[in-house]
C-alpha cells in the first residue's frame, strides 16, 4: 500500500477528485476513480469521492495499492495487415477487436504485440506498454494506424498529430441522414458525466473538430466520410451521437440495436480509411489507404439492397 498527503494546490482547485489525482500523481483517470471509490482519498479528514470538488489548501490524503503495469505480449493477429514499412515506421490496417496498445484491464490482442510477434522492433519512446504509439483507433473501429520505429520518427510523428498536421480521414455509416448533409461539428469532448468508459460533448471538455461530408444515403442509414481536426478520444462517435445519427453498430451511443442485428454488426461501423503525413525521415508527403473489412462490406450491400 503507497500513501501521500499534502495541501491541494492553488492549480488544482475546483477540479474532480479524479482529475485532480491524475494531475497530481500521474494516474489514469479510471484508476484515480477507482482508487476514490475504495475510500482512498480523504479530503480534510472525510471520505471523498471521485466527482467530489477540490478546494485549494484542504489537506488531501490518498491511498492505494499499486497495480502492475500492463506490458506488451507478443501475439500474432493474422487479420493485421501491413501496409508499409521501412526504416522509421510501419503503417498497419488494425481490424476490429484489436487495443493499439496494452492497458489495465485490457487481455486482448494489440497492435504493438501484433507487430512485436512479427518480429518488429518499435521505437522506446513515450510509455512501456505505448512505446512508438503516436495515435490511437478504438478497439471497435477498424484501419490506419502508423507506429514508429525510430526516435527521431517518434518525435516528429508526435509532433505532427499534435499540431494537427497530419490528414486522417474516415467512413462511417450512421443512422438517418444528417441534415445538412455536409458540415462541421465543431463541440468539446469531455468524460461522460454518469460513465467512466463514455465521452460527451460537454462545456468543460477539449475544443473538438469533426469535418463530415455525406457519400450515399440510404432507407434508413447514411454513409459518411469524416475529416478529423482534432483527434479526441471516442470523437467521431460521440460528435455523431450528439447529433442524433450515431454510428450503426455503436450501441454503447445510442445506436439502435435492431439495425445493428439486422446488419450483423457487432461493432460500430467506423473505418481509419485514409491517413497522410510528411515522412518524418525525408520530409515528403505520403498518402495511405484501407479497404473496407468483411463485417462493414457486408453491412453495406444489406443496406444498399434495403
Amino acid at each position: 500500500m503507497e500513501s501521500r498527503s499534502y495541501p491541494v494546490p492553488d492549480g488544482l482547485a475546483g477540479l474532480r477528485v479524479d482529475a485532480g489525482l491524475s494531475q497530481l500523481l500521474g494516474f489514469s483517470r479510471t484508476f484515480a476513480a477507482e482508487v476514490a471509490d475504495a475510500g482512498g482519498v480523504v479530503l480534510d479528514g472525510k471520505p471523498a469521492g471521485k466527482s467530489d470538488r477540490l478546494a485549494a489548501g484542504s489537506w488531501l490524503e490518498v491511498s492505494w495499492q499499486p497495480k502492475e503495469e500492463p506490458r506488451v505480449i507478443p501475439l500474432a493477429v493474422p487479420d493485421l495487415k501491413i501496409v508499409y514499412d521501412d526504416a522509421d515506421l510501419v503503417v498497419v490496417s488494425k481490424p476490429p477487436g484489436v487495443a493499439s496498445h496494452p492497458s489495465q484491464g485490457w487481455e486482448g490482442p494489440t497492435v504493438l504485440g501484433a507487430l512485436a510477434a512479427a518480429g518488429f522492433t518499435i521505437a522506446a519512446g513515450g510509455a512501456a506498454e505505448r512505446q512508438g504509439i503516436v495515435h490511437r483507433l478504438d478497439v471497435g473501429t477498424s484501419g490506419l494506424m502508423v507506429v514508429a520505429k525510430s526516435e527521431r520518427a517518434y518525435t516528429l510523428l508526435k509532433r505532427a498529430f499534435h499540431d494537427r498536421a497530419v490528414e486522417k480521414v474516415y467512413h462511417a455509416v450512421v443512422q438517418g441522414h444528417p441534415d445538412p448533409l455536409a458540415g462541421t461539428i465543431d463541440a468539446p469532448i469531455g468524460r461522460h458525466p454518469k460513465s467512466e468508459w463514455k465521452f460527451a460533448v460537454t462545456a468543460d471538455g477539449k475544443p473538438s473538430v469533426t469535418h463530415y461530408e455525406t457519400l450515399e444515403a440510404f432507407r434508413a442509414a447514411s454513409l459518411l466520410e469524416v475529416h478529423l481536426e482534432t483527434g479526441r478520444t471516442h470523437q467521431i462517435r460521440v460528435h455523431l451521437s450528439a447529433q442524433h445519427h450515431p454510428c450503426v453498430g455503436d450501441t454503447m451511443y445510442g445506436a439502435d440495436p435492431v439495425l445493428s442485428a439486422r446488419l450483423g454488426l457487432t461493432r460500430q461501423w467506423l473505418h481509419a480509411v485514409q491517413l497522410g503525413f510528411e515522412h518524418p525521415a525525408t520530409g515528403e508527403w505520403v498518402e495511405f489507404e484501407s479497404g473496407y473489412p468483411a463485417d462493414l462490406q457486408h453491412a453495406l450491400e444489406v443496406l444498399r439492397a434495403g
